[in-house]
């Protein structure tokens, strides 16, 4: 069941050029993986091992999760934290939440810790720096936290070291275009789930079609607005992306809600830098 509804795992293999980055970082090893919603319905257990398998297999320099690993209550995220407690990385895994992860006021902290527990490092508006000084490594509070607020953080790095960012919704990349953001990683959008070949996303029609009900209709029917709620920048459900002088990369993640996926498989990025 949970293979028909999301298809079979897929490993996507990305080289990223980063301006200045250090000789001794040329060809540091990322491994992403996002959006696991783990609640014994939408992530099997035989996905989740191969992930970690396909994650292991790269021998990683770094790991990287981009948030909701529960989607409700929290209660999941001790079993999953086991789970994850078998990544291995030269320099350790590192961790933001997503939405789902606050989604009640106690979430956040039990979360955060039970990842803690097993050696995961959790970013909340902090700066990392698992690959040295040089290479800074951010993680931001989830967008929709009233925490969110990137200019505390990015104002205490210099305009000239590059970095990496994490934020698990890509629509801060709006946002972030005021800094210098070398690579940020998100996810939150599941590829959009159900793709149309060479067109896109399907959602992106749903919209245009949405728009051209009359507005006053669409303010009575709130499921309409549901789509805005999720993800305004639709174009970048996947995949790498530049946006204003900065790059972009959004995972499709492992989870997967009904109606599932349709040519958007489940995703594990192994990311490998490169200078310029």
């Amino acid at each position: 069941m949970h293979r028909l509804l999301s298809g079979a795992l897929s490993t996507e293999k990305v080289i990223v050029k980063i301006a200045n980055l250090p000789p001794s970082l040329d060809g540091i090893k990322l491994v992403q993986m996002s959006d696991f919603h783990y609640d014994n319905g939408r992530l099997s257990e035989k996905m989740l091992t191969e992930a970690i398998a396909v994650s292991n297999a790269a021998s990683p320099d770094l790991v990287i999760l981009t948030g909701d690993y529960v989607n409700t209550v929290a209660k999941p995220i001790h079993q999953l934290a086991l789970k994850l407690k078998n990544l291995q990385s030269r320099y350790g895994v590192y961790a933001v939440l997503g939405n789902h992860d606050i989604y009640y006021p106690s979430s956040r902290l039990e979360i955060t810790n039970a990842l803690k527990n097993t050696g995961i490092n959790v970013l909340w508006n902090q700066i990392a720096y698992p690959l040295g000084e040089k290479l800074p490594l951010v993680g931001l509070a989830d967008f929709y936290s009233r925490e969110f607020n990137p200019e505390l953080i990015m104002n205490q790095l210099d305009s000239t070291t590059p970095r990496l960012l994490l934020s698990h919704n890509p629509d801060t990349a709006e946002i972030l275009k005021n800094w210098r953001v070398d690579l940020q990683l998100s996810g939150h959008t599941h590829g959009g789930q159900i793709v149309i070949p060479g067109l896109g996303p399907a959602i992106l029609y749903y919209i245009k079609i949405l728009e051209k009900i009359p507005k006053k209709i669409r303010r009575k029917l709130p499921f309409l607005r549901q789509t805005h709620a999720i993800l305004r920048h639709w174009q970048w459900s996947e995949g790498l992306h530049q946006v204003g002088n900065n790059q972009l990369y959004v995972n499709r993640g492992l989870g997967t809600y009904l109606p599932g996926r349709l040519f958007c498989p489940p995703e594990v990025t192994i990311i490998t830098l490169a200078g310029r």
